[in-house]
């Protein structure tokens, strides 16, 4: 078989389409989390905290004033954004724990639709059983 007729039967494997669609599926769900720490909870943690943009929060390494931008404070010297990473941090542990979800819940499902294997006796013994109403 030709190299190129092993990639094209590699390629529609099962396993590999259906990894490319979660890749596809998980970046955009990665955009809907990213979407949700950055719009909707780090503005109300920033609110509660003391109503600053966590994604401004940063400490600078090169004697920046501390009223910059975090852009204008990047443009200006090195800064170490924890606010950002802090941002980042959050996104995570709530796609990770939402994912934690998802896979939780299709073991519940594989695991409840699975119908338990029957023993090798048993099998043995239905044979026996076929064989001798022949």
């Amino acid at each position: 078989m030709s190299m190129l007729g092993e990639f094209k039967a590699f390629a529609v494997k099962g396993n590999v389409v259906d990894l490319a669609v979660g890749v596809i599926i998980g970046a955009a769900f990665g955009k809907i989390v990213d979407s949700l720490v950055q719009d909707i909870i780090m503005p109300i943690i920033g609110k509660i905290v003391g109503g600053l943009d966590f994604s401004n929060y940063y400490v600078a390494l090169n004697g920046q004033p501390a009223s910059m931008t975090l852009l204008e404070a990047k443009k200006a010297g090195a800064v170490l954004a924890y606010g950002n990473f802090l941002t980042i941090l959050l996104n995570f542990i709530i796609l990770a724990f939402i994912i934690f979800q998802m896979v939780r819940l299709v073991n519940k499902v594989r695991t409840a639709a699975a119908p338990a294997a029957d023993p090798e006796t048993t099998i043995l013994l239905r044979e026996i059983r076929d064989s001798l109403k022949k």
